[in-house]
């Protein structure tokens, strides 16, 4: 039956809509994992070896420094159970950093995936939801492994810990969508180093990871809190250390709005990149 011009869409046609957006998203998860299939191994070598390196050195070397000043700071934990939820936090958010720049220009402009792609019945919408649940995925499966290093220096301290790995997961999508949409602007991979250099970085140090961000000056203090970072690593800390405050729903609602906002700008600027 024809659609009348100007007639909202029916229940039905809404729904076949709905699953069409599923069925693309999903053919381009199932393109990386296939090609993570081939390499999954130094990945996962590598996500287990960055935790227990940065637990090991900062953790119980710089906490022997920290113990002498005690840890009424810290909110009265140990330095190395302070630490190690905000590395997670933030190794998700480098991670998806990552994933987001070099890996989106490649099938952009290098090897031309996308346009290969974009040939088929497969839509913008569907890649940009399909690239999100591939590194969605990847940070789940480094949040896991990280989580079991966790568990093996004896941090976290009840089963709400695993609350911690969604936490994580959505504090990287906070940056992936928004730096999709850097990388459709970009024609090479010049801006890449700058972002890394002057805002990743930067949000890595001073965003809760190794300190209280009430340390900062209430000027800086304010700056970080308005980063996504911040959020992410309220809500990881406090699942690890079954300490989470009573204002979590306004960091996981930031978080969500972040990703929807930014998501819909990246995929207006791919679209505008893309579509001819």
């Amino acid at each position: 039956m024809a659609v009348i011009a100007g007639s909202r869409p029916g229940p039905a046609s809404v729904a076949s809509g709905l699953a069409g957006a599923i069925a693309g998203a999903a053919r381009i998860l199932q393109r990386n994992l296939l090609v993570y299939r081939r390499t999954w191994r130094g990945s996962l070598f590598g996500s287990f070896l960055t935790p227990l390196l940065y637990l090991t050195a900062m953790g119980i070397g710089l906490s022997q420094l920290m113990a002498r000043g005690g840890s009424d700071l810290l909110g009265g934990v140990p330095y190395l159970d302070f630490l190690g939820p905000g590395i997670l936090a933030s190794s998700c958010m480098q991670t998806a950093s990552f994933e987001s720049t070099y890996p989106i220009m490649g099938k952009i402009s290098w090897r031309k995936n996308y346009e290969a792609i974009l040939a088929t019945p497969i839509e913008v919408h569907h890649l940009l939801v399909g690239e999100l649940s591939w590194i969605a995925f990847r940070l789940t499966t480094m949040a896991t492994v990280f989580m079991i290093v966790l568990t093996l220096f004896g941090i976290p301290r009840s089963p709400l810990a695993l609350l911690a790995i969604p936490a994580a997961v959505l504090t990287g999508l906070a940056f992936s969508a928004p730096i999709i949409a850097f990388a459709a602007t970009r024609h090479n991979d010049s801006g890449f180093a700058a972002l890394f250099r002057f805002i990743i970085n930067p949000l890595f140090l001073f965003s809760g990871t190794f300190f209280p961000v009430s340390q900062l000056p209430d000027a800086v203090e304010w700056v970080a809190a308005a980063t996504p970072l911040y959020h992410g690593v309220v809500l990881v800390r406090g699942s690890v250390l079954d300490k989470m405050p009573s204002t979590w729903p306004l960091h996981v609602a930031y978080l969500v709005a972040f990703i929807a906002v930014t998501g819909y700008i990246a995929y207006r600027l791919l679209r505008r990149r893309l579509v001819k």
